[in-house]
Order: structure tokens, then sequence, then C-alpha cells
């Protein structure tokens, strides 16, 4: 496995893969081309032996004692411009609130998306991205091709982590309006609705 950009030839690292499966993203086929090694878990983990874990759709935190017994990078992907947007149903509190949208690789440090960022990108949607769930498809397509594109140095460990910068927003699974229609009604009228409603 060589490097592209430096041509430095890469050791196969052994890769603990969080949340999705092979069915929900190609990350973990990505990741086997390339040499790794690589070990899939949807369940909450304890002890790890890993050149890199890395987390994406993943429905648990992990432990602090857990974190301070791990000896290798753990990278979480998400689809939000953080630090706007921390937590659950990124893709609807950028419209809701007016936020940047996007997606950010970043450092997971014991709080709720709130490590240093590694690699992020802003996302503007199509014309025809008109539903949440279009919307959804789309941040999930950026993320994969962020990490893909910088593949080499997250392996290598070839890259800088920044501090997020301002406290942003964070929201949970119970934030979710309940008069929320679903994933697959329109953005923009859906979102002036709920307004309405809440200003009442």
């Amino acid at each position: 496995m060589t490097n592209s950009k430096s041509g430095k030839k890469l050791s196969a690292k052994r890769v603990l893969f969080l949340g999705y499966g092979r069915k929900q993203t190609s990350l973990i086929g990505v990741l086997s081309k390339a040499g790794c090694e690589v070990d899939h878990s949807a369940d909450p983990i304890d002890e790890v032996d890993y050149d890199l874990i890395v987390s994406f759709g993943y429905r648990h935190i992990i432990r602090q004692t857990t974190l301070a017994r791990i000896n290798c990078p753990i990278i979480n992907l998400h689809i939000s411009y953080l630090p706007y947007n921390k937590g659950a149903h990124p893709g609807f509190w950028s419209f809701f609130d007016g936020t940047p949208s996007g997606v950010t690789i970043h450092l997971i440090d014991g709080g709720l998306d709130t490590g240093p960022i590694i690699y992020q990108r802003k996302v503007t949607f199509d014309a025809g991205e008109t539903t949440f769930s279009d919307a959804h498809k789309r941040l999930i397509y950026e993320i994969e091709d962020l990490f893909v594109s910088h593949l080499d140095e997250l392996l290598t460990g070839d890259w800088t982590a920044v501090p997020q910068c301002g406290d942003g927003t964070k929201h949970y699974v119970k934030d979710l309006p309940s008069d929320f229609a679903g994933w697959t009604s329109e953005i923009e009228p859906e979102i002036t609705r709920l307004r309405k409603i809440g200003e009442k």
C-alpha cells in the first residue's frame, strides 16, 4: 500500500469500525481494499487493541474509562459542520436553526461531538435535493467522500487536529419537534410550518 501523495509505503492497519455495517456504508470495503484488517462492531466496546478506530453511525457513547485505555486515534464521522449541530439529527437542525450544513471528521474526546476537528467540509444542497431524506443522502455521500479523499493521511496519522471554535449548537433525539411530518417531507415548507407552531 503506497501513499499516493508522498510515495511513502504505508503499513497495513488494524482498524475497528464502529456503527454502520457493509450494507450501510462503503467505507469498510474501502479500508479493506487499502490493505487494512477491519473488524466491525455496532455494540458497546470495552477493551480494544487497534491502530485506528473509526466511528460512523455508532449509537453508543464510548465511556471515559474505555477511552483512557485506548492507545490509538478514535475518529468520528459526523454529518454536521461542527461546532454546529452536535448530537442527533444534525441535518434537520441545520435547516431549522439556520446554521451551516456540512460534514466533519473529528477526534472523539468523551464529549458529545466535541473533539478536535481533523477535516471538515461545508455542503450546499442542489435544487433537486428538496426533502430531508435527500439532504441526508447528500451528507452521507459527502462524509464518505471526505474520508476517502484523506484516506492516506488518516491511515498514516499525517494530519493535525484543531480544537472546535465556539460553542456551536447541540441537540438530542428528544428535541426533534413532535409535530415533525417526517424525513420525506419537503424541507422549506416543513421548516416554515414548524417555526410557526413554535411561535404560538
